[in-house]
Formats: structure tokens, C-alpha cells, sequence
């Protein structure tokens, strides 16, 4: 049985599903305007694509294990925000 945060993700319109994945599959894109966007924290995110993708899809997105390092910064996408 899915978690909450993917019974959360699949309420969303399928359009809003698709930029989720594709929002957090970018490098650019930092997890707090997915949360503002969406309402979807970052650990939640990450359990969303975990639950999506492709095992190895997820460990070539994340890689090995998701370390707070190898995520985005918000900084790298204050331009989003605007």
C-alpha cells in the first residue's frame, strides 16, 4: 500500500503530477518551490520518486542514497520564485 505522500501526489491533476517529476528531476529546481507549488515536502518528493521511477532511474537521479549535499539549492533558483 502507497504512503501518504504518494496517495497526496496521485490527487494532483496528471498535468500537476508530470511537472512534480519533472520539477524534482531537474537539477535547477530546488525542493522548496516544489513545496510552495504543491505542497509536498522535499522527503515527501523523494518517496514520490522513489514510488515512480524506475530503481534505476531513482539511483541515477539520487544516486546510491539521498544526501542533503547532492540536492538543490534554493539559492541556485531564486528566479523561480518571483
Amino acid at each position: 500500500m502507497p504512503k501518504a505522500p504518494v496517495k497526496r501526489f496521485r490527487r494532483l491533476p496528471d498535468d500537476e503530477q508530470s511537472r512534480v517529476i519533472e520539477m524534482a528531476w531537474e537539477d535547477r529546481t530546488p525542493f522548496e518551490a516544489i513545496e510552495t507549488l504543491f505542497g509536498l515536502a522535499e522527503p515527501d518528493v523523494i518517496e514520490v520518486m522513489r514510488h515512480q521511477l524506475k530503481p534505476a532511474s531513482f539511483r541515477f537521479v539520487y544516486g546510491a542514497s539521498v544526501s542533503p549535499a547532492a540536492l538543490p539549492n534554493i539559492a541556485h533558483c531564486v528566479h523561480l520564485m518571483c
